[in-house]
């Protein structure tokens, strides 16, 4: 278990100093993909580099199954990263190495014999589904292939944690699925637990249990992911979850009134709702903007919705849809079309 209490870090620059970190409170379970997403410049980065202590933190602590690693001597950080290990979205392979000793490389330089970290090298090499390329050079691969390698060599150690820094940004959609499904694989068979780092909202919802969103270096909400997908509550939250609701796009008219209906489940999803409030109630509900997607076998998606007319109509609204099985119904903040244009 990974525990991070009231952790903070800050980087003195010439323009003083800059909070990168401010008093991060999360706990990773044994076992399970956590994921951590936030814009450019929210502190993912500072954030898993602390986890290892490539970074030191400025303020509280980083605990790994109890033991605090910021007491720890080089000596005993160099051992815990055999055992917390990483990949990046370069890859950080040696390009003049083959893919095997690419991979055996962290099992020689910890003393194991060539032939026994060979051995070993082509068990992970079969793992990630590359047991033809021991012997090709990273050069010679594709992306995917190349962070395959990559992850390959992150298990030689036997690890307990994988860190995946922005580990499929520079990949295409599908090879980005193939990466997913082998770290999800990997977690299952091996175990390991997997803190996912990323910008993307789509990583999240394909492998991960729970997520934690950073927005200005601090965790905004943090839940299991189908409770923050369903019903989002920061701002940061709704706009990585439907980006593009954050351009402002969606105006309203003269007098408008803004709700978001969140739906959980496919037979929620398939429900003619506004159809159904327009028959049964005569309000006409106007699409402002609508997304849908799945997390597990579940479909989670929102309606964004304008309702016409004043405080009674939108309150009849809220009623008739909140009566619905799986159905969420958020009021937003009332906008005019000069301030949805911001």
């Amino acid at each position: 278990m990974i525990e991070l209490k009231n952790l903070s870090k800050q980087f003195e620059t010439t323009d003083g100093s800059v909070d990168a970190l401010r008093h991060i409170n999360l706990t990773v379970q044994d076992g399970d993909i956590y994921g951590i997403i936030g814009m450019s410049g929210a502190g993912k980065s500072t954030l898993v580099r602390c986890i290892n202590m490539l970074e030191k933190p400025t303020e509280g602590s980083v605990l790994w199954n109890g033991r605090d690693l910021g007491a720890m001597s080089e000596k005993e950080l160099r051992s815990m990263r055999r055992h917390i290990t990483m990949i990046f979205q370069s890859f950080n392979l040696l390009m003049q190495r083959t893919c095997l000793s690419n991979v055996t490389l962290p099992l020689r330089l910890s003393g194991i014999k060539k032939d026994e970290a060979e051995k070993r090298g082509m068990q992970l090499l079969d793992l990630v589904g590359l047991p033809d390329k021991a012997n090709s050079y990273p050069a010679q691969l594709s992306g995917g292939q190349q962070q395959r390698i990559a992850i390959a060599r992150a298990l030689a150690t036997d690890p307990e944690v994988l860190l995946c820094d922005e580990a499929t940004s520079a990949l295409d959609p599908k090879t980005t699925h193939a990466i997913l499904e082998l770290i999800r694989d990997i977690n299952r068979k091996l175990g390991i637990t997997v803190i996912v780092i990323t910008h993307q909202m789509s990583v999240v919802q394909e492998i991960c249990s729970r997520v934690a969103i950073l927005e200005h270096g601090e965790v905004v909400e943090e839940g299991e992911v189908s409770e923050v997908f369903s019903n989002p509550k920061a701002n940061a939250t709704k706009n990585l979850i439907y980006p593009e609701l954050s351009d402002g796009a969606a105006i309203l008219s003269e007098g408008g009134q803004k709700i978001r209906i969140i739906y959980n489940g496919a037979v929620a999803s398939r429900e003619p709702m506004i159809a159904k409030m327009a028959v049964d109630c005569g309000i006409l509900g106007s699409i402002l903007g609508a997304s849908t997607r799945s997390v597990g076998d579940l479909a989670y998606g929102y309606i964004l919705l304008e309702i016409p007319g004043g405080p009674e109509e939108l309150a009849r609204a809220v009623k008739y849809l909140s009566s619905m099985p799986d159905v969420i119904v958020q009021v937003e903040a009332e906008y005019t079309a000069k301030e949805a244009q911001l």
